[in-house]
């Protein structure tokens, strides 16, 4: 089920929260990335139905966000780490889902299987109060997915979990998504994001300022530069050698480290790969330094 903004603009008084949003969500894992202000988390209060627009339309299927009809297909998972704290972690979850109308064996049986998933079976005795961080937000995603939505819309949702948990919580959205399942994921931890989510959406200043997948969204970035760092045997006369072709833009050697700067990284890796075979050339490692994430933010975010 797609979840889709139509001209969405939001305001807060005088303060614009996004502005003219139009983009389309499919089924899958899509990341929402942006800078803290640049309109995230009204963009998921928007999608859940707790905000209305102030301008435009959000929809969930052919449902106004805000509908009965779209919240009974929406799970959602907030930032906010506020509970009751006196509840178990199960007696919360189960709370929540008899809030969806399932009898009261039904609320169990769908309790039971989403702490399943979360990882959670084996501790929802304990109090909230005395639970983790990393155990709260397997709490609070455990009671997004009891109603086994079509569309799970997650805000920070591995924040204060162990590497171990980020691991098999990202299998299960995963596998989610394998399903059919919509995923929207915000998050700041990018580079598991970039493991994760098949598309990315990108906000700045509340507008849209890219939206596909990772390389997509670079290569659209043909007049930025591109760095890369290389190690080698030989970094001097690697560097002379690289400047000879039309594709590097500059090079620098600082502590037998080489970094090259070229807009056409294509072009540039095929060079380096027919130098690399030469035998004055030996190259032990080649990484570049901001085709990821944060770097392509960076580069998109000033324009927004």
């Amino acid at each position: 089920m797609d979840l889709s903004f139509d001209k969405v603009t939001k305001f807060y008084g005088p303060v614009i929260g996004v502005n003219d949003v139009s983009c389309q969500v499919t089924p899958g894992i899509t990341g929402l990335l942006g800078a803290n202000g640049a309109g995230k988390s009204t963009l998921l209060k928007l999608a859940s139905g707790q905000l209305r627009p102030s301008l435009g339309d959000v929809r969930v299927g052919q449902h106004r966000a805000w509908s009965s009809a779209a919240k009974r297909r929406l799970g959602y998972c907030p930032d906010i780490n506020t509970f009751y704290e006196e509840m178990t972690g199960r007696e919360f979850v189960l709370a929540m889902t008899r809030l969806y109308g399932y009898s009261l064996g039904e609320a169990r049986r769908r309790t039971e299987a989403a702490l399943e998933e979360v990882g959670m079976s084996d501790r929802a005795t304990r109090r909230l109060a005395g639970c983790s961080h990393g155990m709260r937000q397997r709490i609070k995603l455990a009671q997004a997915l009891v109603n086994d939505p079509e569309v799970l819309l997650l805000d920070e949702p591995m924040t204060g979990i162990d590497p171990a948990g980020r691991h098999h919580l990202g299998e299960l959205l995963t596998r989610k998504a394998a399903t059919g399942m919509t995923v929207l994921v915000s998050t700041h931890i990018l580079s598991e994001l970039e493991e994760l989510a098949e598309r990315i959406l990108m906000i700045g200043r509340g507008r849209v300022i890219a939206t596909g997948t990772l390389p997509e969204i670079r290569r659209l970035l043909a007049n930025e530069p591109f760095v890369v760092r290389i190690d080698c045997g030989a970094p001097r006369r690697l560097a002379a050698r690289l400047l000879e072709h039309a594709a590097v833009l500059a090079v620098e050697v600082r502590d037998e480290v080489l970094t090259v700067r070229t807009r056409q990284p294509d072009e540039f890796f095929a060079h380096v790969n027919a130098l690399a075979s030469e035998p004055d050339i030996e190259v032990t490692r080649l990484e570049t330094l901001d085709a990821g994430a944060d770097a392509v933010f960076a580069y998109l975010e000033p324009r927004a």
